[in-house]
């Protein structure tokens, strides 16, 4: 048998020391949640800021879980009320006619899609090489298509395009906003976040009123008439809810900002790692990678945990509901 030198016994120590030290998110008392508990018959494969992708091909968008059968090797991008937007590995972007259930068309993209998302016709998307673009459904064609800097590795929670009126907001792999018009995409602004080369993707997306909200692994921007305000942060989720910002970090520690990115109110649940989040009707719902749901009134100051069980597959909150390992849990039901 090959003999370890000091060196790299001392490194191999390190590295199972490490792993068996990792701490977990323990609460000391937990509660079921049964009684708001249905189930779906499958459970998530795939992920994308707007929904998620079944075992089964089917889909589960904002309002829940979809009929429609997205393709072998195809997985959920977005929706709007007339159309479903699917991707596969192979660059191919499919165009489904949500009334029908039927591929209208297959768009050659040569490039992974990270997110997409329509409106009005036009499909706004990002690739994996930083290329974006915008399509035109009625035209059969692309009406731009440019790219932003290489970047070398990014994080799985990639935002989607927003559309506001004819702008178009692009959530880039490498840390920018880029805002066109649709109408005339010629001209450009460009929004910087971060410049980190690594995991820096914009990873949230959203409007506050007339306040744009955006953020990275490590930074959360506000953009409005008051001008950009940020926040650094390791960042887990954001979520929005009336005029409040909730940040969720990678320490466990959750946040309650407004639009000036002023804390309001703070809370910190030691150790968890949050694997889902929202806020809506006056709560703030996180849940952890173990499976312990948290339920705190919107001040922070009141919480009550609910024991999911540990988090096996990805898991998606659409709506009011989150999807986990095959089963509904209805968030509206659960108190604190």
């Amino acid at each position: 048998m090959k003999r370890l030198s000091l060196p790299l016994l001392a490194a191999a120590a390190l590295l199972f020391s490490g792993c068996s030290s990792k701490q977990y998110f323990e609460p000391a008392q937990t509660y079921s949640a049964s009684y708001a508990t249905s189930t779906y018959g499958s459970k998530i494969v795939d992920l994308s800021r707007d929904g998620a992708t079944l075992q089964n091909g089917q889909y589960i968008g904002k309002k829940g879980v979809q009929h429609i059968n997205l393709g072998e090797g195809y997985r959920f991008l977005s929706e709007s009320s007339a159309y479903v937007l699917a991707g596969n590995a192979e660059g191919k972007l499919k165009i489904i006619n949500k009334k029908s259930g039927k591929t209208i068309r297959t768009v050659d993209l040569e490039v992974p899609i990270v997110s997409a998302s329509v409106h009005n016709g036009m499909i706004a998307y990002i690739l994996n090489s930083n290329a974006f673009g915008i399509y035109s459904i009625k035209a059969n064609k692309k009406v731009m298509e440019n790219r932003s800097e290489v970047t070398y590795a990014i994080d799985t929670r990639a935002a989607s395009p927003m559309f506001i009126d004819s702008l178009v907001v692009m959530p880039m792999l490498d840390g920018k906003l880029i805002v066109l018009d649709s109408n005339n995409p010629v001209d450009a602004k460009v929004i910087y976040l971060s410049s980190d080369k690594v995991f820096n993707n914009v990873i949230f997306l959203d409007r506050m009123g007339d306040t744009m909200v955006a953020a990275t692994p490590e930074k959360l921007i506000t953009l409005g008439v008051d001008g950009q305000m940020e926040y650094r942060a390791e960042i887990s989720d954001v979520a929005v809810s009336g005029s409040t910002i909730y940040l969720f970090q990678k320490d466990g520690e959750i946040l309650k900002l407004n639009r000036m990115l002023e804390v309001l109110a703070q809370k910190k649940f030691k150790y968890a790692h949050y694997a889902a989040s929202t806020a809506f009707g006056g709560k703030v719902y996180a849940l952890d990678q173990q499976g312990a749901l948290i339920v705190l009134s919107s001040d922070l100051k009141k919480h009550k945990i609910y024991d999911l069980g540990e988090v096996e597959s990805p898991v998606f909150i659409g709506g009011h509901k989150l999807y986990k390992d095959g089963k509904i849990i209805d968030l509206s039901k659960l108190g604190y």
